[in-house]
């Protein structure tokens, strides 16, 4: 099993800045890819920012040049730098982990989520 824990949200107004955390733990033999969804008030879960174990990452447009994702490979944490937010940035940010367990079996996991509100 994979545990995955999320930390950084908060109350912010517009135009600062908050950092996630999210941590990978659990019988992990290599991750594939790291990321973060967000869920807004009666809207689906959206990608925000996913990242390859080969550093390559993924942006929604719509966080583009506010957001910054990074990882750290041998602490199984990836961040979430966010800049300028909005109140359209308002949700509970969810970590998703994409790993190779040590029975090389695929797992995806997900966390609790984090709240980030951004006032106007």
């Amino acid at each position: 099993q994979v545990q995955v824990a999320e930390s950084g949200g908060g109350f912010i107004q517009t135009g600062g800045s908050l950092r996630l955390s999210c941590e990978a733990s659990g019988k992990i033999l290599r991750i594939n890819s790291m990321g973060w969804y967000r869920q807004a008030p009666g809207k689906e879960r959206e990608l925000v920012a996913t990242i390859l174990r080969d550093g390559s990452t993924n942006y929604a447009e719509s966080v583009k040049g506010r957001f910054i994702i990074s990882r750290d490979n041998a602490e199984n944490t990836v961040f979430l730098q966010m800049n300028n937010l909005k109140p359209e940035d308002t949700g509970v940010y969810y970590c998703n982990t994409w790993i190779t367990d040590f029975n090389l079996r695929p797992l995806d996991s997900w966390g609790q989520g984090t709240q980030v509100t951004v006032s106007s």
